[in-house]
């Protein structure tokens, strides 16, 4: 397991530094900053503040996903599916969350929203070309490759 240094700014003394539930957690747990219960109703979206801006090293991305219990216990995941925070950006770290289920749903303050996952990427020279190399999938798209 390769590890990497993220240096963190906390933009609020209440701001909880990211955790990882067990020695082998992928995702370090997010915790939500707020000055009191926020609610999201049913069907909507709510911006939740971490009070931290990280500077995650170039080459590596941060990438923001559901926290299992709250997406299949609660109904409420990231918005935006998977949010993506870049090397460049210094900014607070906010999680917009989506209530997917029929009842509201409080969020706390110190309460774990999400989870980051960091991950190596790389970025692509666009060449444009006629054709492109043969495959057996060739352009079969969803569900061409069969259910079992």
């Amino acid at each position: 397991m390769k590890k990497i240094n993220v240096l963190f700014k906390k933009l609020d003394e209440n701001a909880k530094v990211p955790t990882y539930g067990s020695k082998y957690s992928a995702g370090a747990d997010i915790y939500a900053l707020c000055s009191e219960k926020m609610t999201i109703p049913a069907g909507e979206s709510a911006f939740v503040h971490t009070g931290l801006s990280l500077e995650i090293p170039e080459g590596v991305v941060g990438l923001i996903y559901a926290r299992s219990g709250m997406a299949c216990k609660r109904g409420v995941a990231p918005a935006n599916k998977v949010g993506v925070i870049d090397s460049d950006y210094r900014g607070e770290i906010i999680v917009c969350l989506h209530n997917h289920g029929c009842d509201d749903v409080v969020i706390e303050n110190g309460e774990r929203v999400a989870q980051m996952v960091f991950a190596p990427y790389f970025t692509a020279d666009f060449a444009e070309s006629q054709s492109l190399s043969d495959t057996a999938r060739g352009e079969g798209g969803f569900g061409s490759t069969g259910k079992k």
